[in-house]
């Protein structure tokens, strides 16, 4: 399924508080946060009953809850909260290497794991990354 495409700027103030009061793993915001910071819907495409969902911060333990940030609605009559939720523990296991992938979205989402969730813009960026760096890029560089 392919990913969903809201986007929506986050309340710096908020989130920063939910940082530094996370039960046990006290915090402050990633570098990089600013006031007109955006996250984009993790979760594959949904309903409109469905929150968005976005990643803030990951806890320090990888069995400790994560910090996500939850909205409905668009500009005016968007509505948000954000708390933190332990991790799906879903995994998927592969047959050939014996490895496993966990899903990386917070326990009972209600879409498809993430490795369900195909960005094919992401996939499109990697995919022309990838075929330059096979081809050597040989183009010639101007010299200064």
């Amino acid at each position: 399924m392919l990913q969903c495409t809201a986007v929506t700027r986050i309340p710096l103030g908020e989130v920063t508080v939910a940082l530094v009061t996370l039960a046990g793993e006290p915090g402050t915001p990633p570098d990089g946060f600013t006031l007109d910071h955006y996250v984009l819907c993790e979760l594959g495409e949904h309903d409109t009953l469905t929150d968005h969902a976005a990643l803030l911060s990951a806890a320090a333990e990888p069995n400790r809850p994560a910090l996500w940030f939850f909205w409905t609605g668009t500009d005016t009559d968007r509505t948000h909260h954000i708390r933190a939720e332990p991790w799906c523990p879903a995994t998927l296991r592969n047959l050939d290497t014996d490895a496993l992938l966990q899903c990386s979205f917070f326990n009972d989402h209600t879409i498809g794991h993430s490795w369900d969730v195909t960005d094919p813009l992401g996939d499109l960026i990697a995919g022309a990354l990838s075929s330059d760096n096979a081809s050597g890029d040989s183009r010639e560089r101007p010299q200064p």
